[in-house]
């Protein structure tokens, strides 16, 4: 019989549109190898109308709060519905970014110097001598993230005026250097991508507007700090407790070489459109689209 899968998209955070655009891509790749599939844009009714499809297979196509950050799993979990990618403690822990760290750092992983504080202190004057970067605790997609350069004499006027991303900032020194990021796939790095970005650095707009970066893939990198690069997003995965499909995203300062490699974060839920990054690594590798959600679909499952 073909399995019945539901792909979930949209959702209630700041990551909205590009779920939509993931979980619509997603969707199409299943229907084309032949599921059953129909599609959730989620709002707050959402154990209601799963319970109503009783689907074989949920895939989780949304970005951000309430969908990546442990909640939909959760309710997945109690449901007893098989679900694609990350677990409950994974995926909240990879979401609540100075939680991460500290695992990260437990673990050995490389972590930029931080400091967690109000958006209030933050306000009052430097938490941390220029260059460093103010970002949300749980947010993701460069959402509401700032660089505060030397010559800057007080916090962004952005980051309080019109601030909706909680009451806790999460500031961390500024690491030089180029952007990487590596997809992970069950327990194997696919691939090292630099990402040249097109705006001031690799922010919302530079990740989803058309022209908005360049990825260049292979990177283009001593073969040491590639290596080291797709061992530590191994490690970071595994250290969070992630399964499926995860992207870590690193910057490195090419002046220390191999010890230059910082991770910033690890996303549990990367988009998923075809010219994402981990579609993008995966076909690299000789994966094509279709071939990537079949495989995600196939690792679905459910700690229940």
């Amino acid at each position: 019989m073909t399995a019945r899968v539901c792909v979930l998209k949209g959702g209630l955070s700041a990551e909205r549109e590009v779920s939509l655009v993931s979980g619509g891509a997603c969707a199409a790749a299943l229907h084309r190898v032949g599921y059953q599939v129909s599609e959730l844009d989620v709002d707050r009714d959402l154990p209601a109308r799963l319970a109503a499809q009783a689907p074989d297979v949920v895939f989780n196509a949304l970005h951000g709060r309430y969908g990546e950050d442990g909640c939909v799993q959760g309710l997945l979990e109690v449901m007893g519905l098989p679900y694609t990618h990350s677990g409950v403690c994974a995926s909240a822990l990879a979401m609540d970014k100075p939680q991460a760290k500290v695992v990260f750092a437990a673990a050995g992983l490389p972590v930029a110097e931080g400091v967690v504080t109000t958006v209030g202190e933050a306000a009052k004057g430097h938490v941390m001598a220029p260059p460093y970067v103010v970002k949300p605790t749980h947010e993701g997609s460069s959402v509401g993230v700032h660089i505060v350069r030397p010559g800057d004499n007080r916090y962004p006027d952005a980051l309080t005026q019109g601030w909706h991303f909680g009451a806790r900032v999460l500031v961390e020194r500024y690491v030089p250097g180029r952007e990487l990021t590596v997809a992970v796939m069950g327990e194997r790095a696919l691939a090292v991508t630099e990402i040249v970005p097109n705006t001031e650095f690799y922010d919302y707009e530079a990740k989803y507007a058309a022209g908005g970066s360049r990825h260049v893939l292979p990177a283009v990198l001593p073969a040491a700090v590639a290596g080291q690069a797709m061992a530590l997003a191994v490690e970071a995965h595994r250290v969070l407790g992630c399964r499926g499909v995860s992207r870590a995203d690193f910057r490195w300062d090419e002046a220390k070489g191999p010890d230059g490699l910082v991770i910033l974060e690890v996303n549990t839920q990367p988009g998923m459109t075809p010219t994402s990054l981990v579609p993008e690594q995966a076909a690299h590798r000789g994966l094509d689209f279709d071939a990537l959600v079949t495989w995600i679909v196939e690792d679905a499952s459910c700690d229940r």
